[in-house]
């Protein structure tokens, strides 16, 4: 009864989902059909990426190279699964992530580019790879510095070289806002991110940056209005984390 009530529980919540998707899109003028949603797994327990799988869910996010790397092995016959680094990558987990996942949205350094570039199999895909930008300058985040005109700036060459590795797919940018207290907030830093993706393409002579990684449960619908294209949805799409494992 437990999986056939949770499976009952995360279609309905994709649903609404959905239904808060193309509420946003029909208010931007956008297609809701150019959003993809990115579940975030981490800290669920294998029982429940089945459960979103079955209601149609194949994309997940990954904060944990280890925890992920357990999870891909258990779900190896799941060979449609689409998996994404969304955490800060070590250098020492660089091969591993380069070897199994399908995209990275946390690339935040030049090292780490070619680290992956190196290790990414000829038999496998070029990795989708997102330029993480730290756009309000925490601290507390990873991410290029992307606060200032001037970092703007310094970001094209950094742009172009990531363009010349050849076992990368540069997608586009992906950012996480400071919280607020009140989620309008974080209209102008999504704002921005869209902007800077302007600028880039304005800048640069190769392929175009065309996606935005933003937008998390609480701020999803202001993230799509501003440009969104992967909205990262986390327990309110999954249900809550077990931090106890």
């Amino acid at each position: 009864m437990q999986n056939i009530s949770n499976l009952s529980d995360i279609c309905e919540r994709l649903g609404e989902l959905k239904t808060g998707i193309e509420q946003a899109c029909q208010r931007s003028r956008r297609a809701s059909s150019e959003i993809s949603i990115l579940a975030i797994s981490k800290r669920q327990p294998i029982e429940v990426i089945k459960t979103a799988y079955a209601c149609g869910i194949r994309n997940f996010g990954e904060n944990y190279v280890q925890e992920a790397m357990q999870k891909i092995e258990q779900l190896s016959d799941y060979d449609d699964i689409y998996w994404a680094m969304v955490g800060h990558i070590q250098s020492n987990k660089a091969q591993a992530v380069a070897q199994t996942f399908s995209s990275v949205h946390s690339l935040d350094s030049l090292k780490l580019a070619q680290s992956l570039n190196k290790n990414r199999p000829e038999q496998l895909p070029p990795l989708d790879v997102f330029i993480e930008v730290n756009l309000a300058g925490e601290e507390s985040k990873t991410g290029f510095p992307a606060q200032h005109r001037e970092d703007w700036e310094k970001l094209i060459p950094i742009v172009e070289k990531i363009q010349t590795l050849e076992k990368l797919n540069l997608k586009g940018l992906m950012a996480m806002p400071p919280l607020f207290d009140e989620t309008e907030q974080v209209r102008p830093y999504f704002t921005r991110l869209r902007e800077l993706r302007d600028f880039l393409n304005s800048q640069i002579s190769g392929k175009k940056l065309l996606e935005l990684s933003a937008g998390t449960s609480s701020d999803f619908e202001i993230a799509i209005e501003e440009g969104a294209t992967v909205i990262r949805i986390g327990e309110r799409l999954l249900g809550p984390r077990n931090y106890s494992r």
